[in-house]
């Protein structure tokens, strides 16, 4: 297989009709790790909406469970990618996550909001950093992937096509982003909790790196200071070269699903889909696990 045969198979299939198919090629053959980190970037920047930041500051599930919270985010919306969101296992996560977010005052606007990010996110890293640029293909097949996501969330007023989504996005955040000293909470929490999966001697740099990585509008509402002189090139320099070097490989032969990625430690011993989450009782927002541990399976 040649660098850009995947490409050409993306291209020869129907975006309307064969979404699922287009994105996995996507974000499991041609940018697993693009598609990990824009996805990371994409539920990040939602904490800078105050009504958000300050909800998940409150849950305390991403300051004292970072890890955790994290790896059922991640599972959930991998077996829904993995699977399909009509399969069997695609519907029980979509019904962990519909319970757990029906348990908390999130606003329709909100829950909108979210996903346009899922959508716009990963087109605007690749552009980038990634090894070529996102087809139109892919585009169209990202925004009907997620708009079928939406619809079994229950999500009204999904936008159609990629530019509407990205429309969307631009201006929620223009109208809501803000400081909230929630948000910062969650925010430090989170580059805390990045920072860790990597040697003691590095996470100074790599902080200082993701935070140079953020746009100004993002680290003006969670208050975090200018980057030092250089380190924004710097930084986005390293992630072009990473690029270029694997531009310069063969394509990938075996899909890399989300659970598959290294970041995930919670479940060693594997996990069940219906026991990823919080489980908050009916009519409170106090999130509650289940005893035991996650049993061997998914």
């Amino acid at each position: 297989m040649r660098r850009f045969d995947r490409l050409r198979r993306i291209r020869s299939l129907d975006p309307e009709t064969d979404y699922l198919e287009i994105y996995r090629l996507s974000s499991a053959y041609e940018f697993p790790w693009d598609h990990t980190r824009a996805l990371e970037l994409a539920l990040y920047r939602t904490y800078a909406v105050p009504a958000i930041g300050r909800l998940l500051a409150e849950t305390a599930e991403l300051t004292d469970r970072s890890q955790k919270r994290y790896d059922d985010t991640v599972l959930l919306l991998g077996a829904v990618l993995e699977h399909g969101p009509d399969s069997e296992q695609g519907r029980t996560a979509v019904r962990r996550m519909n319970r757990m977010h029906r348990s908390y005052p999130i606003s329709d606007e909100d829950m909108r909001y979210v996903l346009c990010t899922f959508v716009v996110l990963p087109k605007r890293w690749i552009g980038e950093y990634g090894w070529r640029r996102l087809s139109e293909h892919e585009l169209r097949a990202s925004a009907n992937y997620y708009r079928r996501l939406g619809e079994l969330m229950g999500i009204s007023g999904i936008p159609r096509t990629h530019q509407e989504f990205e429309e969307c996005m631009d201006a929620y955040e223009a109208a809501h982003f803000g400081f909230d000293e929630g948000g910062r909470r969650v925010s430090d929490a989170t580059l805390n909790l990045m920072g860790s999966w990597y040697p003691a001697p590095l996470r100074p740099l790599l902080h200082s790196a993701t935070v140079a990585l953020l746009d100004e509008p993002l680290r003006r509402a969670f208050g975090y200071p200018e980057p030092a002189p250089g380190t924004v090139s710097l930084a986005g320099n390293a992630l072009r070269l990473r690029a270029r070097v694997v531009r310069a490989l063969p394509p990938r032969r075996r899909a890399h699903w989300p659970r598959m990625n290294r970041e995930v430690r919670s479940y060693p011993g594997g996990f069940r889909i219906e026991g990823l989450g919080t489980f908050p009782p009916a009519g409170t927002g106090c999130p509650v696990h289940p005893a035991g541990p996650a049993a061997a399976g998914e």
